[in-house]
């Protein structure tokens, strides 16, 4: 199970669709593209969840000045781990939760009233919370609408993700109701129907 605290970065800017989250260099830890992610909402026991859509690199004067020259490994390497790489990963709204950790908590797949302050913590959600936000779909809706991240992809890689979350012999449910549900709203575009059920076919779930 991923650890409930883990965190991705700070909050650099935030609306009420979505927020800017700075971090240091990528590691292994932390969440890529369609990943789920909370920020604490500002009721004590609230939570903002999102969805990593984007993840960019920003410009790095250090580096400019090695551009076409072959630096040494070690100044590489230092770049890579030791500097404040400078990285901006943008997370769509997806949902608020109540109750946070304990027995009354509630998911609500909604835009939050307010968006999450400056310089709070963003945290990888755990499996568990996974499969609490995931345990209806109402979600499908905001991401599909959504006007800046590129909807379908991110749609069908956090359903690869809430089906990882689960365990093995209940991935399989999960995806076709994911699926049904998929029908249901997209009945009168079985185009972009048909893209986001081959999306999930052509992976494996991880």
């Amino acid at each position: 199970m991923s650890d409930r605290n883990l965190r991705v970065g700070r909050v650099l800017r935030a609306s009420s669709r979505g927020f800017v989250i700075g971090c240091r260099v990528m590691t292994p830890d932390i969440p890529a593209f369609g990943s789920f992610v909370r920020a604490d909402g500002l009721a004590p026991g609230s939570a903002i969840y999102g969805l990593i859509y984007d993840v960019s690199v920003e410009d790095d004067p250090f580096v400019r000045q090695f551009i076409g020259a072959d630096p040494p490994d070690e100044i590489i390497q230092d770049q890579r781990e030791n500097r404040q790489v400078p990285i901006e990963v943008s997370v769509l709204a997806v949902g608020v939760g109540q109750g946070l950790g304990s027995n009354d908590e509630t998911v609500r797949h909604r835009l939050p009233a307010q968006p999450p302050v400056t310089l709070d913590w963003l945290y990888q959600c755990s499996d568990e919370e996974v499969q609490a936000f995931t345990a209806r779909l109402d979600y499908f809706r905001l991401v599909l609408e959504a006007r800046d991240a590129p909807a379908d992809e991110l749609l069908a890689t956090s359903l690869r993700a809430g089906a990882a979350a689960r365990p093995e012999r209940e991935r399989e449910d999960f995806l076709v109701g994911a699926g049904r549900e998929l029908a249901r709203l997209l009945a009168g575009d079985p185009v972009r129907l048909e893209g986001l059920l081959r999306r999930l076919r052509s992976e494996e779930t991880p």
